[in-house]
């Protein structure tokens, strides 16, 4: 499984052209300093260009897979096309669909999306607004908070108490996603636009309250915000990421006892165990529970 760092990577890292890739993604003037380097070396003439992408299609929109992946893993893709390359990448269109086929794939998509999207404005009106919440909006026993900050609160905030446990448990996780948001990609003069950090928070904050299971963990924010720069489109952006989880949310996956990196690293210790149990014993303390919870806390 790929981790979610080199997911990431992967995702907005090889473009062909270093240039280029400035001019798509532009660093903040004074983060340019710090900003790290793309080691990926483009070779002329084996980039996937938007016009060999476009040549890839059938007729009726059938796609040859096979030489597309063929062109990336020689030169990238470049950067004015790498949405919708990802779009087939994550798996959110069948190659062998129609022009035809993926249009219906993608209207109900963004219908579906919209709806939930609607739910959760329901329960919280800055949902969609352009704006995100970075501070508590709701007690644990589901209670609204009032921010002193804006004098209109509940335009923002939870208009009356809420009972649904659901809905308590999915209000208490809004402002740690705000809270992430502000953090993700801030060398990208991209997230100086509170829309665009607002984009990213409305739809990880739609995906927590459909993902009953494992909802909102820190670190999602890191694999949705490429698919927030690389997708203008919000709902296409979602499902992109949905996609990704689809591969990645183990990882996020929390007991009492555990998440799911401890668990993929525990599985990691077995092996070494069995295949070298001297190099094992040399680095046992690496896989130690509290050592691990040590490093992630």
């Amino acid at each position: 499984m790929v981790g979610c760092e080199g997911f990431r990577a992967m995702l907005l890292g090889k473009s062909g052209g270093g240039e280029e890739l400035g001019a798509f993604y532009p660093i903040r003037p004074e983060c340019q300093e710090d900003a790290p380097r793309t080691r990926f070396k483009p070779r002329a003439g084996k980039t996937l260009s938007p016009r060999r992408w476009h040549a890839a299609f059938s007729e009726d929109g059938h796609l040859d897979f096979a030489k597309v992946l063929r062109r990336i893993q020689r030169g990238g893709i470049h950067p004015a096309i790498k949405g919708l390359v990802w779009e087939f990448l994550l798996g959110c269109y069948d190659p062998n669909s129609t022009f035809e086929d993926r249009n219906q794939i993608r209207q109900r998509r963004r219908d579906q999306y919209t709806i939930w999207k609607a739910e959760c404005t329901n329960l919280v009106p800055v949902i969609g607004s352009g704006k995100f919440v970075t501070t508590s909006i709701i007690t644990e026993d589901g209670q609204p908070i009032i921010d002193p900050s804006t004098s209109n609160a509940q335009e923002w905030h939870v208009n009356n108490a809420v009972s649904d446990k659901k809905a308590i448990q999915w209000m208490l996780v809004l402002h740690q996603i705000g809270l992430d948001v502000v953090r993700t990609d801030r060398t990208l003069v991209f997230y100086e636009s509170e829309t665009n950090q607002a984009k990213l928070w409305d739809i990880l904050a739609v995906y927590a309250w459909v993902d009953n299971d494992i909802g909102y963990v820190q670190g999602m924010n890191d694999i949705c915000s490429p698919m927030v720069i690389l997708l203008e489109n919000e709902a296409d952006a979602f499902w992109c990421f949905d996609r990704a989880m689809q591969r990645l949310r183990e990882n996020f996956r929390c007991s009492a006892t555990s998440i799911g990196v401890q668990a993929q690293l525990s599985t990691l210790s077995q092996v070494i165990k069995t295949v070298d149990p001297k190099l094992h014993q040399h680095l046992g303390i690496c896989f130690s529970s509290q050592t691990l919870v040590g490093l992630i806390g």
